[in-house]
């Protein structure tokens, strides 16, 4: 996240944002009250509604489907502008949980707050892409970090890690099918990781036993 975050009480006119947001090369201002907690978001798209409703008339068919837009295009405020509430995320939020819940929401950033409500960062699309710009070689440490972590409660398994344009590939031989799923499964966890090619081996199919106990039934 960018913690130096450019925001605006929601009294701030209609010209201070759109001068903030060209001098500041930003598409995005966190409103927020005196405490710093976070009001709403006023985006590009928020202040081009009066640009595109300016003197038109549209038919009444059209009122109940644009009366948002409409409303923020007669406004002259951060608080009356404003997107409310806005979607917002924690210090502790995933990288693919914010990226998915951006997707969700049509958002190209969120507000970062902390515990106790206050804005401390903000988020946007550049920042969550940068993950894949990690070199190989920290990949690397982090997914051996992850392989090991899986298979240390194994006393006879051989797992080699490569890592190339941030493609992990994993050989070698575990003890237990289950413990390959569960591997791949958190290497691909991993910030960086495009995807994971997994050819291990293992010695004892342990979800054939699963498959294989019986059904329990209460007496």
């Amino acid at each position: 996240m960018t913690r130096d975050v450019v925001a605006v009480g929601p009294d701030a006119s209609y010209r201070e944002l759109v001068a903030l947001m060209a001098a500041h090369r930003i598409n995005a201002l966190p409103v927020i009250d005196a405490g710093r907690r976070v009001l709403g978001v006023v985006s590009e798209s928020d202040l081009l509604h009066k640009i595109e409703y300016r003197g038109a008339a549209r038919p009444r068919w059209f009122e109940r489907r644009e009366r948002a837009a409409r409303r923020k295009a007669g406004g002259l405020t951060a608080g009356e502008l404003m997107t409310a509430p806005a979607e917002v995320v924690l210090p502790t939020t995933g990288i693919r949980t914010a990226a998915r819940r951006m997707d969700q929401t049509h958002v190209k950033q969120m507000p970062v707050e902390d515990p106790l409500g206050r804005l401390i960062g903000i988020v946007s699309r550049s920042d969550l892409l940068k993950e894949h710009l990690r070199p190989d070689a920290e990949i690397l440490a982090d997914a051996r970090a992850a392989v090991d972590e899986v298979t240390c409660a194994e006393n006879t398994c051989q797992v080699d890690v490569t890592v190339e344009r941030g493609v992990v590939t994993l050989t070698g031989r575990v003890e237990r099918r289950s413990t390959v799923a569960l591997t791949e499964r958190l290497v691909r966890l991993t910030p960086g990781v495009l995807d994971v090619d997994t050819r291990l081996e293992f010695g004892f199919d342990d979800h054939q036993l699963a498959r294989r106990a019986p059904a329990h039934i209460a007496g």
